[in-house]
């Protein structure tokens, strides 16, 4: 049996809203009629039957996916919780291990500086008297350094050699002559007297 009936009272029967009503009229699932620029539909029992059942079967599988949803954030907290304990149980470990390291560092270190420590006291002594020589090296010249000097003053080798003779014999300090060695020690100067 069929009736007729507006658009609202046809979205109430068949529960849809009135965009579902407009949508199935456009696409020929609603027989309909326009009055006065009114739209009326055509509603039959099997409609009302077929509507109710077809809200059921989507009511239960709204209800299905619900629980589906709920099923799933359920698995998805889980999942949280477990990788926070791993990430907490993962940083534990590398904050140990970075104790660990530091540790290993800090007994290297100490290591380290006892060895140079004992090095530095074996060659210490070393070191010093390998600079006092480098001092004293420092202190006298050669002849041949003695000789450029004065050449450059323009001085002659016999000037020169009379020069150092004539030093040693009237005590210059800058001379010092080794008799039993026959060596000869002069004084870094700039002999300015003697050019």
């Amino acid at each position: 049996m069929e009736r007729l009936v507006t658009t609202a009272e046809a979205a109430e029967i068949l529960g849809l809203s009135l965009q579902g009503i407009h949508y199935r009229i456009k696409k020929n699932q609603l027989k309909s009629l326009k009055q006065d620029g009114k739209t009326f539909v055509y509603i039959n029992d099997n409609l009302i039957q077929h509507s109710n059942t077809q809200n059921v079967q989507e009511t239960t599988n709204f209800d299905k996916l619900i629980e589906a949803k709920d099923e799933q954030i359920i698995i998805l907290k889980k999942s949280i919780k477990w990788m926070r304990n791993q990430y907490v149980s993962e940083i534990e470990r590398l904050e140990k291990n970075q104790k660990r390291i530091i540790e290993v560092f800090n007994s290297e270190i100490k290591l380290l500086q006892s060895a140079f420590n004992e090095m530095r006291a074996i060659y210490k002594p070393q070191i010093e008297k390998s600079v006092e020589k480098e001092e004293k090296k420092s202190e006298f010249i050669t002849i041949k350094e003695f000789f450029m000097i004065l050449k450059r003053a323009n001085k002659t080798e016999a000037e020169i050699k009379n020069i150092i003779f004539k030093a040693i014999k009237n005590d210059d300090k800058r001379f010092i002559y080794n008799k039993t060695d026959k060596k000869l020690l002069i004084l870094n100067d700039d002999f300015e007297d003697l050019i």
